[in-house]
This record gives structure tokens, C-alpha cells and sequence, in this order.
């Protein structure tokens, strides 16, 4: 598959561009922004786009958080996430960020997506994507996980839920995602079966607002494998859902969020499937979802188990490439 990178005028590669050649997905861009600390969303954003445009003919330029001096890839690097102009003219952002404090000019391009009326794919730490404590004076630190207004920041106000809690027990209980009768017919859970990851449930309160609808709910099973039987004492919680959002221009956005995501989790084919027909959705190309979507998986991909300081060391975008 044709793919191409980015580079800076120091000859650093900063993104990696996946390009799609033939199906539904043809002249459509998506922009996938990575940088969290710990659930390697710089592995699971690189494979999920290399899917859409190898399997399904979308454009996908994946952004990361580098450093600048050397042009690395450091999800602990809270404020410097190159390539978010690219958002201008992109038809779907997939985010998948955790505490970040950009600079006021990066964050910009992010909310002016957000407030355009595009549509937006969210993945787990993306229900708390910033942590305003370097410059709490900023325009956008009253998107901060915990503001009181908006109340739960941008998660909350977005995506519809910010960061609460591990509901499950952390690196001790998995999760199995279960599908509802009444919604097993909507068009993003077409094909999708045997939903399942190590990661654990968040808590999720009721969702409010933007006329939500769970699709997936988590169930927290007592151990770390698929065939753990599930925990009777914790109740499931929303695990995936849609939701409307109307920003600052007036214009409604069709929302995704999953709590799931992790570069471990996305060895679930469900998961994947599920993913790959919520982008379809969020362009309102819902009539092109086929009755089980590609979902094998494009390119090497060993996912590096979740954990604080367990990402891959001296790896930059450009080696990304495939």
C-alpha cells in the first residue's frame, strides 16, 4: 500500500499518511490524532489507519506527540502534537489523547474541528483529552478533564462523559463488550461480534445531552482472559455510544465514543469491525457499511501492553511507514 511521510525542514518525519487507493472510503480524509501516557495510542491509531486506507480507500494522516528536538515519538509530551492543521480539510478526526496542554495554537486547530460540524470518533483516554496546569490562563483550559464549566471539560461537553473512574479493577479485570437487543440493528454494529480487551471498564454516568445511544455495553470480567466469567457484583456500563454535537458555528456533529481502544485492545477483530463501521457512520456513510468489513489487520503490529512508561523508545513517525 502507497504511503508517505511527512517531514519537517530539519528532514524529520512528524506524521505518517496512509494512502487509500480504491473503495468507499476513496476521497475521504482522516485525521487520527495520537498522545496518551499509557494505553499506546501511537500503536493503535497507526494500524487503525493503515486499515481504512488499505481495506477501505480512506486518506488517513495519523499525528503524534514528538519531541521537537529530535522528532521522536514521546506520549509523555504533554504539549507538542505537530501536523493539527491538517484538520482543516479533513472529513472525520479520530482523537485519542489524554492530559494534553498543547499550545494555544495546536489546541485551535483541534476546536475549530470540533465546533465546524464534521463528525468525531473518540477512544477511551479521549473523554479526557486535556489537563490545563502549566497555563491555566489559557482559552481552551476550560476544556480541562475536571472544569466546572463546561462541567467535565471537553469530554464531558463532546463526547459526552469525561474521566470518572476504573470501574473495573485495573490490569486485573478485562472486559467484554456486550451488545443490546433493541440496537443490534444499527448500522455500526453490522458483522460485529466477540467484542473483548484487557483493558478495564471505566465508570460512564448517565449520558446527557445530544440524544445519546449506547450500543455496547461493558461488562467487567474477573480476570484478564476472554474466558473469565464475568464479575456479578459490578454492574455493566456503557461501553460505546453515538451522540449528537452542536459547537460554537451552530452546526451538529454526529459523535462515537468507545472507552476502549489500547493498542491490545484492537487485537479484538470485533472491536476493530466496530471501529471501522463507526467512522462510516460519523460521515454519514452508514448505506456503504457491507455486512462484515474488512477488518485484518494491515502491517506489522506487536501491541505493547498498557502501562505508564512501557512505550517504544527512538521510534519515529516516518518508521511507521509500511
Amino acid at each position: 500500500m502507497p504511503s508517505q511521510t511527512s517531514k519537517s525542514g530539519a528532514g524529520q518525519h512528524l506524521w505518517v499518511t496512509y494512502k487509500g487507493r480504491t473503495g468507499p472510503g476513496r476521497g475521504k480524509k482522516i485525521v487520527l490524532v495520537s498522545g496518551d501516557e499509557e494505553y499506546r495510542s501511537e500503536e493503535a491509531l497507526p494500524l487503525l489507519g493503515r486499515i481504512l486506507a488499505a481495506r477501505h480507500g480512506f486518506h488517513c494522516t495519523v499525528l503524534f506527540a514528538v519531541d521537537a528536538d529530535t522528532g521522536i515519538i514521546n506520549p509523555e509530551n504533554q504539549e507538542h502534537i505537530p501536523g493539527l492543521h491538517q484538520l482543516e480539510k479533513a472529513d472525520l478526526m479520530v482523537l485519542f489523547t489524554r492530559f494534553r496542554e498543547l499550545p494555544d495554537d495546536q489546541t485551535k486547530h483541534i476546536m475549530d474541528y470540533t465546533n465546524s460540524g464534521r463528525p468525531i470518533l473518540g477512544l477511551r483516554t479521549a473523554t479526557h483529552p486535556f489537563n490545563y496546569t502549566r497555563n491555566p490562563g489559557s482559552p481552551f483550559a476550560k476544556y480541562s478533564f475536571n472544569s466546572k464549566d463546561p462541567e467535565g471539560g471537553y469530554g464531558r461537553l463532546v463526547l459526552g462523559e469525561t474521566w470518572v473512574s476504573h470501574h473495573g479493577h485495573h490490569g486485573k479485570e478485562s472486559t467484554r463488550g456486550v451488545i443490546p437487543d433493541e440496537v443490534k440493528s444499527h448500522p455500526i454494529l453490522r458483522g460485529v461480534r466477540d467484542i473483548w480487551g484487557p483493558t478495564d471498564v471505566y465508570t460512564v454516568r448517565p449520558l446527557t445531552g445530544g440524544d445519546p445511544q449506547v450500543l455496547v455495553q461493558g461488562q467487567v470480567l474477573s480476570g484478564m482472559k476472554p474466558t473469565d466469567v464475568p464479575n456479578a457484583s459490578k454492574p455493566t456500563m456503557p461501553l460505546a455510544w453515538t451522540r449528537s454535537f452542536t459547537g460554537e458555528q451552530g452546526k451538529a456533529s454526529r459523535v462515537f465514543c468507545t472507552t476502549m481502544g489500547a493498542s491490545v485492545d484492537l487485537e479484538s477483530e470485533g472491536l476493530r469491525r466496530l471501529l471501522i463501521n463507526a467512522c462510516y457512520w460519523c460521515m454519514g456513510m452508514e448505506n456503504r457499511i457491507p455486512e462484515r468489513s474488512e477488518a485484518g489487520i494491515v502491517g506489522p503490529f506487536q501491541p505493547t501492553f498498557f502501562g505508564f512508561g512501557a512505550h517504544q523508545k527512538g521510534v519515529r513517525p516516518g518508521d511507521l511507514a509500511v
